[in-house]
């Protein structure tokens, strides 16, 4: 009798256990789902408002290469309106991250996506404290110079 409790006793902590893996797996997104990757800035949410920036109405195929982002290794290298960057990173728990100061090129910039301009990429950039994969995109959660939230959605 008492081997039959221990056995039923054993079966379900090694089921909790199991099932408990299983939830842990699906609600922490894996970084390396995301390096390696071309993203493409699709949406800016400041302040929990969408600022409209879409690039479905960027018309011109330079335009369409603008507010790119590729993380390889512990570099992120992208463009944004029209300069190159890159920039070291570190990640933290809880998928933290921190971005370093930013290098970029010096192109003088003759045009400027509607609703988000490079200085502003530049600066939620190098604010963002958090990461994470939400429908299949990347967000990056950062903070204005006043301190509003940021969240920037890219996509692939």
């Amino acid at each position: 009798m008492k081997m039959k409790r221990l056995l039923v006793f054993l079966t379900a902590v090694l089921m909790m256990s199991c099932a408990t893996t299983s939830a842990d797996r699906r609600s922490v997104a894996d970084f390396s789902d995301i390096i390696g990757k071309q993203w493409k800035l699709v949406e800016v949410y400041v302040g929990g408002r969408n600022t409209q920036f879409s690039r479905d109405s960027l018309r011109t195929d330079f335009a369409r290469e603008m507010f790119t982002l590729t993380f390889d290794g512990q570099t992120l290298s992208g463009t944004a309106a029209p300069n190159l960057f890159s920039a070291p990173y570190t990640l933290g728990d809880n998928q933290a991250i921190s971005i370093m100061p930013m290098r970029s090129t010096l192109m003088a910039s003759f045009f400027q996506p509607e609703n988000i301009t490079e200085p502003d990429f530049f600066a939620y950039m190098q604010n963002a404290q958090k990461w994470g994969l939400a429908d299949g995109n990347l967000e990056l959660y950062s903070k204005t110079e006043n301190g509003r939230e940021v969240r920037l959605v890219f996509g692939l």
